[in-house]
């Protein structure tokens, strides 16, 4: 079997080259690569027919290990906390062991594996048979250290990536640190890596908005093709049980996003308020003990040891309470994480269910499971339904948000207890104007024809705002034109640049009545003629983004800024003209060094 189809649709079976590679395959492997056919297009999208769930299941993690085989079996090796072990003890796989080790990812999906519904563990099973007949047909591509994966280690792989995504979202774990070090000039227990900017679009279109008089679905993922964030398109098929074409991470058994014969949903990031930060004091009288309803509740300590090579270790003590885990700890205070994140080891089966679904009413029930923590959704499907929701695990908080910053606790009654149920979230079914969009903002203005109120929802939920990005894909599709395909995949495309549209002509004007040389003056004519696009032949628009980039350095970025009353021409015009022309000289000097 290629590791690359190319050419015209190729149809294959998997199971003669995996048993003429590896004559030794058990007999189960055997049974499941005689129930799966794969086809490629000529782009290597793997279309993956299976006789049951198991063996799609397991076609999909061997032309993954085809595409992908080191990514995948990184994957295995999160789930085991081993990063440091064999892919080199850097700072960022110490930090991802022991994240992983104290928010006891893969202790919650042992515990708990048993309680998984029988179609979810074969597809599981057979992810973790598809790694291992891989395994054994290329054994050139096998390291001496690696062992044969498990169910195990897929589910606390996937459960692993959903708490580092989450965790991540906002830095509030990163802020928390920050504000411990600065009060206190010490380090905290856990370290998370920040934000990387993530990003993503989805646009909803009702049948009184396209030219085909069907709903439309935009799902545009803003992945980097870095290790864990890779994505991986596929087609799945169980016929009468699941047919679905989506995208996942790269060593994910499930589809997340994509689209059946009924329905389709895309994920864009938002960032839900789903962790407070408890500081509860300590027993004097019993300090591995904390005061709490009039009583004194034990701490749960261990010594964790990753390894950081084949014959070196690295250990720390970690503290546990019934709230959550101890990230700080002071002589007299503990500061505990309270997510509710956490301990949500049904995130992939809520996703298959969703990928199962046949109408609004079973999407919406499959919604109700909320076990995804995050995520807006935009949703639409064959009988014309648009729905978009604000997604989120949302803790009732008894007390207004804190964020990164502790809240003193000492009874239960100031701790939360339950969740948002999803009808308390911020959504849109079918709205006036026939559509709905997110571009990673907050959900108020998901519809300029349907804005959400702010003030109905707790203070802890986010604050209005309206990123360029959302402008600009609000501007393309709040009027009254029909779309093609065509229409809505040209205007994902769009290179207008909304920044430029707001401050250029400002920034201009600045700059003609700067003191520049021969050499700045000419810069400054070609910014003027430029068209505002980001086209490959655009000169302009590189010098104006390395101008952005030195200019927003600074504060004061606007001379107005964005507001809810005037949300599509705000924010506009330049705050500093001082350092407006000075972030213009450096930019001139970047881009004549860059290219």
């Amino acid at each position: 079997m290629s590791s690359r189809i190319r050419g015209s649709i190729f149809w294959f079976s998997l199971v003669g080259t995996v048993l003429l590679a590896s004559p030794l395959l058990a007999e189960t492997t055997e049974n499941l690569a005689n129930q799966v056919t794969i086809r490629r297009t000529e782009y290597g999208v793997p279309h993956i027919l299976g006789e049951t769930e198991k063996a799609a299941a397991f076609g999909f993690a061997w032309v993954q290990c085809e595409d992908h085989f080191p990514l995948v079996y990184q994957s295995v090796v999160r789930g085991r906390s081993e990063m440091s072990r064999w892919y080199g003890a850097s700072e960022a796989n110490i930090r991802f062991d022991f994240q992983t080790r104290q928010l006891r990812a893969r202790k919650l999906v042992t515990d708990h594996y048993h309680l998984l519904p029988q179609d979810y563990r074969d597809v599981v099973a057979g992810f973790a048979e598809g790694i291992n007949a891989y395994m054994e047909a290329h054994p050139e591509e096998v390291e001496p250290w690696m062992s044969p994966a498990t169910p195990h280690d897929l589910a606390a792989s996937w459960q692993a990536a959903v708490m580092r995504f989450t965790f991540l979202r906002g830095d509030l774990i990163g802020r928390f640190q920050s504000w411990i070090e600065k009060r206190e000039n010490r380090q905290s227990s856990i370290e998370l890596e920040t934000d990387v900017g993530w990003g993503s679009n989805t646009i909803s279109l009702a049948p009184s908005r396209t030219k085909s008089g069907h709903a439309m679905l935009l799902n545009n993922p803003h992945q980097p093709w870095s290790d864990q964030a890779r994505y991986y398109e596929a087609h799945i098929t169980v016929p009468g049980v699941y047919d679905f074409y989506g995208s996942t991470f790269v060593g994910g058994a499930i589809l997340t996003t994509g689209f059946n014969r009924n329905l389709g949903w895309s994920h864009t990031t938002n960032a839900p308020d789903l962790e407070e930060f408890y500081e509860v004091t300590l027993d004097p009288d019993r300090p591995d003990h904390y005061l709490f309803d009039g009583g004194s509740i034990p701490l749960e300590k261990e010594a964790v040891t990753i390894a950081t090579g084949e014959d070196d270790t690295q250990s720390r003590e970690m503290w546990w309470s019934p709230l959550g885990p101890v990230v700080h700890r002071t002589k007299n205070k503990a500061y505990i994480l309270r997510s509710a994140a956490d301990n949500r080891y049904l995130t992939g089966l809520q996703w298959y269910r969703m990928g199962k679904a046949k109408n609004l009413e079973e999407f919406q029930e499959f919604l109700r499971m909320q076990e995804i923590p995050m995520f807006n959704i935009g949703y639409a499907d064959k009988e014309g339904n648009i729905l978009y929701l604000w997604n989120g695990t949302v803790p009732k908080l008894p007390h207004d948000s804190h964020q990164y910053e502790p809240v003193p606790v000492d009874s239960s009654e100031d701790i939360w207890t339950e969740i948002h149920p999803i009808e308390d979230l911020m959504q849109l079914l079918n709205p006036e104007g026939g559509y709905v969009q997110n571009c990673n903002s907050p959900p108020y203005f998901t519809s300029l024809r349907a804005p959400l109120d702010r003030e109905s929802y707790p203070n802890y939920f986010p604050d209005n705002d309206l990123s360029l990005r959302t402008q600009h894909g609000l501007r393309l599709i709040d009027n009254e034109k029909k779309f093609s395909l065509e229409d809505l995949v040209e205007a994902k495309y769009s290179l207008r640049m909304e920044l430029a549209d707001r401050i250029k002509d400002n920034l201009i004007e600045i700059l003609l009545t700067a003191d520049l040389n021969a050499e700045e003056q000419h810069a400054v004519t070609m910014l003027k003629d430029w068209d505002n696009t980001a086209s490959t032949e655009s000169v302009g628009s590189v010098l104006f983004a390395e101008w952005w980039e030195q200019y927003r350095k600074g504060d004061n970025l606007f001379e107005v800024e964005w507001s809810e009353t005037d949300p599509m021409t705000t924010p506009h015009g330049i705050g500093s003209s001082e350092r407006a022309v000075t972030a213009f000289r450096k930019a001139l000097k970047e881009v004549k060094k860059k290219w």
